[in-house]
């Protein structure tokens, strides 16, 4: 699939144009975290205890989810946990910025894969036991990871005020 930007991802087909939003919102999280040290990628800011870099491992361990488990794909392990719901957000002890960084960069190379080789209306049974097309598997993926790019725009604010969209991901306006 060739990813396209700006003036291309308003005409193009639809499978590409979820693919570019689906990586508009990836990039937008990751962009987000440069600058930042390992310190304040891990500062809980709010009192669920959420921080930077547990969203990051969060969304790859969902993206592994839907997208591998539910087309057939093998995965590594998941941080999920059926005693803590809140185990895939949690960053452990031992694990370092740069561990959970490529295995949302792994994720999100296998999850490519898996939209390349599958249509939009390819229906799999997911991991919850209903089925699913990829295209939904898609807008859910779109969803969660933009409503997470929005919670990582609030942490980041609060870790050192900066604010704002990279405008790398602003489409161009006609």
């Amino acid at each position: 699939m060739t990813k396209l930007k700006n003036a291309d991802v308003r005409t193009g087909g639809e499978k590409d144009v979820l693919q570019v939003s689906l990586d508009r919102h990836r990039d937008a999280v990751l962009w987000k975290l440069q600058g930042l040290d390992d310190e304040a990628l891990r500062r809980p800011l709010v009192p669920s205890g959420s921080n930077l870099l547990g969203l990051v491992k969060h969304l790859a361990a969902v993206e592994y989810f839907w997208f591998c488990e539910t087309f057939g794909v093998e995965t590594e392990p998941l941080p999920f946990d059926d005693d803590d719901p809140d185990a895939d957000l949690r960053i452990e002890e031992g694990e370092s910025t740069e561990d959970v960084l490529a295995f949302y960069g792994r994720a999100r190379a296998v999850c490519d894969r898996v939209i390349a080789e599958h249509e939009l209306d390819d229906v799999r049974v997911s991991g919850h036991g209903f089925e699913v097309s990829l295209r939904w598997v898609l807008v859910h993926m779109i969803e969660e990871t933009a409503r997470h790019a929005g919670h990582v725009d609030i942490l980041r604010e609060l870790t050192d005020g900066r604010v704002g969209d990279h405008a790398e991901f602003a489409v161009d306006e006609p």
